[in-house]
C-alpha cells in the first residue's frame, strides 16, 4: 500500500474517531489512537516518537475511563435504579438510529426517565434521574472529545516540529 494511501487511512480513522466521540456506536477514541499509531509508524516513528504513542495510548484509556464513569457518577449520584440505567443505555442506541445526533442527545434522558418511570413510578424522581445520568453523559462525551482533540493536536505538533 503506498504512503498516500496510508495517509488516507490515518485521516479516515482520525475522522471517525472523532465522530465516534459522539456517536455511542463507534469506538471513537480507540479509532483516533489507531490512526495516529498508524501515522506515526508510517515514518518509522522518527516525528511522532513511541513515547508519544505511550502519551496517546494513556490518554484513550482515560478517555474510555471518563466515558463510562462520569454516566454511571451521574446516575448513581441521584440514586437511580437499574431500570434506568439500563433505559439510558437503550435511549442512547435508539437515539443513535431513529433520531441521528439529535437522538444521541435525547436517548440517554428518554431512557432514563422510562427506566425510573417503570421502577419507582414517580415522574419527579424519573426527571431527576433523567438529568443526572444526562449530564454524566454529556460529560463523559466532552472528556472524550476533549481527548481525542488534545491527541491530534499533540500529534500534529509533534510532527511538524
Amino acid at each position: 500500500m503506498g504512503t498516500a494511501l496510508l495517509w488516507l487511512l490515518v485521516v479516515a480513522l482520525v475522522l471517525v474517531g472523532l465522530a465516534g466521540a459522539v456517536l455511542p456506536a463507534i469506538p471513537g477514541v480507540p479509532l483516533v489512537f489507531a490512526g495516529l499509531w498508524l501515522g506515526a509508524w508510517i515514518d518509522g516513528f522518527q516525528k511522532v516518537d513511541s513515547w508519544w504513542i505511550w502519551v496517546f495510548g494513556v490518554l484513550t484509556l482515560v478517555a474510555m475511563a471518563v466515558d463510562l464513569i462520569a454516566t454511571a457518577l451521574g446516575a448513581k449520584k441521584v440514586g437511580a435504579s437499574r431500570q434506568a440505567i439500563a433505559g439510558a443505555v437503550i435511549g442512547t442506541f435508539a437515539g443513535l438510529f431513529l433520531g441521528g445526533f439529535i437522538g444521541v442527545l435525547i436517548g440517554p434522558f428518554v431512557g432514563a426517565v422510562a427506566g425510573e418511570l417503570l421502577a419507582r413510578g414517580s415522574m419527579d424522581r424519573a426527571m431527576d434521574v433523567g438529568i443526572a445520568t444526562w449530564m454524566g453523559f454529556l460529560f463523559g462525551t466532552l472528556a472524550k472529545i476533549a481527548l481525542s482533540l488534545a491527541m491530534v493536536g499533540i500529534f500534529v505538533g509533534a510532527y511538524l516540529l
